[in-house]
């Protein structure tokens, strides 16, 4: 029992730190850094991992949180909610020791204390939707090039035929009588 709670106090210092370097506009290991040497209001070490981990996995975090919106922007919803998806995010698919139950409940619970009535509902179904694709997710996919979308496709590939372009001498001839 004593495990759970102290990890719940540390998810809510963790969203602290990432929401205050958000709205700071600080780097967020280096605010880390500022707040476990002051000690002031001590960095528990699981929050302290919260921090690195989704400082570290953050711009797959962002594209996956976004890549699961409908009809909303990252950039649009609240920085509280979008800070409590990130913490979750991280947990559900890099924290290996928690279950991803647990990472989805703390999240939720997250959002009901600190956000509004509907953000619980939203972080629960933002969450929900990246647990069920999980299995099939790239957590360290190689940095996309230009012609390449969130999934790796060859946006090329989905080009609209280009028919002043100059044939290929080098293709066969149709077949005549076909």
């Amino acid at each position: 029992m004593f495990l759970v709670a102290a990890r719940s106090k540390a998810r809510k210092r963790a969203l602290d730190i990432l929401f205050e370097s958000e709205q700071r506009g600080l780097p967020t290991l280096e605010l880390l850094a500022e707040r476990q040497s002051l000690g002031e209001q001590p960095v528990p070490a699981y929050a302290a991992d919260l921090v690195r981990g989704v400082a570290t996995h953050s711009e797959r975090i962002d594209a996956l949180i976004s890549w699961n919106l409908v009809d909303w922007t990252l950039e649009r919803m609240p920085a509280v909610d979008r800070n409590v998806l990130r913490l979750g995010v991280y947990e559900l698919l890099w924290a290996d020791d928690v279950p991803d139950g647990v990472a989805i409940s703390e999240a939720v619970a997250l959002a009901e204390d600190l956000s509004t009535d509907a953000s619980p509902s939203f972080v629960n179904g933002v969450l929900s939707r990246l647990k069920a694709e999980k299995p099939t997710l790239d957590l360290d996919p190689k940095p996309l090039s230009d012609d390449e979308d969130l999934d790796g496709r060859d946006l090329d590939d989905t080009a609209p035929l280009d028919d002043t372009a100059p044939l290929d001498d080098t293709a066969p001839a149709p077949r005549s009588g076909a």
